[in-house]
């Protein structure tokens, strides 16, 4: 036991850690992404309460809750002991130091940008999470249903909010621009012939899942879904 918690301290142990936790949470977004998209269906919120519904209710839905919070504080926390770990290693600056010509900024700033998405979900995690599990949800709409639609469109009058949601979209973006390759490059799935691929998967997937994300609040915001 001993040795296998050491495997999963060490430098390896976390990228790979790091891996398995981002393409977990890659996957959700995609499942997320969808169920808020629904709101583009423009009726009232009516299909995006009924797949918020079932999501809410559903006992399996409500396990994996406890999945994907665990993965995401593991992600969280390896993320920060890596980025300690590579400051640590190098605490002195060199004098020169052309860092851009071997790597992109974001690649560079994944630190930071994990920073900003962190207090974007501490935010988001208030607003909507926490409100419909525990504060509860104080309107239904036509079927009967919780409306979260409500909350959204409450939410998203806040022009303050809006533009943390879209500034933090774009910090996503960068930060799935990175992680996305680099989960699959953790795990050791290289390959001559696949890697630019899934360079070419991660590019887009990157832009759209957060572009979408982004185009909800500023949606809401000027009355182009009600």
């Amino acid at each position: 036991m001993a040795g296998f918690g050491n495997a999963f301290s060490s430098s390896i142990g976390k990228k790979l850690i790091m891996g398995i936790t981002g393409l977990f949470l890659i996957s959700f977004l995609v499942v997320h992404c969808f169920l808020n998209s629904l709101i583009f269906l423009n009726d009232g919120g009516l299909t995006f309460n009924i797949g918020a519904h079932f999501m809410a209710t559903n006992w399996l839905i409500r396990s994996m809750e406890i999945v994907l919070f665990a993965g995401l504080l593991a992600h969280i926390v390896q993320g920060f002991r890596l980025w300690a770990q590579n400051n640590a290693a190098r605490p002195v600056k060199y004098a020169v130091n052309n860092g851009a010509a071997n790597s992109k900024w974001y690649s560079r700033s994944m630190g930071l940008l994990g920073t900003l998405l962190l207090i974007f979900l501490i935010v988001h995690i208030s607003k909507f999470w926490v409100t419909s599990r525990f504060t509860g949800i104080p309107t239904v709409d036509a079927n009967g249903h919780e409306d979260l639609f409500a909350v959204m469109v409450e939410t998203f009058k806040n022009p303050w909010l809006v533009a943390l949601y879209v500034f933090s979209m774009g910090s996503l973006a960068y930060h799935l621009l990175h992680g996305f390759a680099s989960a699959f490059q953790t795990l050791g799935w290289n390959h001559k012939k696949y890697t630019p691929i899934i360079k070419g998967l991660g590019f887009w997937y990157s832009i759209i899942i957060s572009v979408l994300f982004a185009a909800m609040p500023l949606a809401m915001h000027f009355g182009l879904i009600k």
